[in-house]
């Protein structure tokens, strides 16, 4: 017996990073997180919105999580499979944002970014290496409540919707101006191999990962079915 704890005992003083998450499987590990704690506020995220989403994206920006003058949030994507948006979630794909737009404008705190893909232009936007949010793609700030129903015409026909969350506060927010990549780096860690975005997303290439399945199973259980009808 110590014998045996005497080895463990080397092998982690040899690698004492070899049972730590990396930083990749802790995004998705954050992004599982506040997209749990957002669908459970009473009044956020319209439950008839979220069953129309063709894609969603988790994105964090963490306290100081500045890049050269500029914050940067990093997480991930995940969209309903099959040709017509009707099978069941992907594995997630990595994405970054980053921007000084309103959301990027509320001083070093920490905030959440949610943002839902309501059609197939925006998944083609969405699965370009980089595009700009109220250039490339229209965006508009996300209604609140149970129901859709206040939604006005320019969210309802807006490509992408976008939510923050800041220090318990949310709300729909414009990222006009704020690009989105695909975070290909994070991709080769998280998988193993270099991977494309558009073969995680449509086509689910890959098993989701298992710091990724519980991302993937929260959105299979709380919205199975897409309802756009596109």
């Amino acid at each position: 017996m110590r014998r045996a704890l005497a080895v463990l005992l080397a092998l982690l003083l040899a690698s004492p990073g070899a049972f730590a998450k990396s930083k990749e499987e802790e995004r998705l590990a954050d992004c599982t997180r506040i997209l749990g704690e957002v669908l459970n506020i009473p009044d956020g995220i319209p439950q008839d919105l979220l069953d129309k989403a063709e894609c969603v994206l988790v994105l964090p920006v963490k306290k100081g999580g500045f890049i050269v003058g500029v914050r940067v949030g990093k997480g991930a994507a995940v969209c309903r499979t099959g040709e017509k948006f009707n099978g069941p979630w992907s594995p997630p794909a990595m994405y970054e944002l980053s921007g000084g737009s309103v959301g990027f404008q509320i001083g070093g705190e920490s905030t959440d970014f949610i943002l839902l893909v309501m059609n197939p232009g925006g998944v083609k936007k969405l699965l370009a290496s980089k595009f700009t949010l109220g250039v490339d793609a229209s965006v508009a700030g996300g209604p609140k409540g149970r129901t859709s129903e206040a939604a006005t015409d320019a969210q309802l026909g807006a490509e992408i919707l976008t939510y923050s969350r800041t220090k318990g506060l949310f709300a729909g927010v414009s990222l006009e101006g704020s690009p989105v990549s695909q975070d290909s780096e994070a991709n080769k860690k998280i998988y193993g191999k270099p991977i494309e975005a558009r073969a995680l997303l449509l086509d689910a290439a890959e098993p989701a990962p298992p710091a990724g399945k519980a991302l993937v199973d929260l959105l299979n259980q709380r919205t199975p079915q897409n309802k756009s009808g596109n």
